[in-house]
């Protein structure tokens, strides 16, 4: 393997390893959606 080839296998690994890491940081950052709590909404239902 020349080094050139080497040299754009490396940065094409880099390039995706780092976008990989950077949206399972969002992923992980993002604050969880408030969903409706089911319970709560029925309590003036008549069952």
């Amino acid at each position: 393997m020349n080094s050139s080839a080497l040299t754009l296998m490396v940065v094409t690994m880099l390039t995706v390893t780092s976008i990989t890491l950077y949206f399972f940081w969002l992923v992980l950052k993002t604050p969880p959606k408030q969903e409706p709590d089911s319970y709560v909404d029925n309590d003036d239902e008549l069952r």
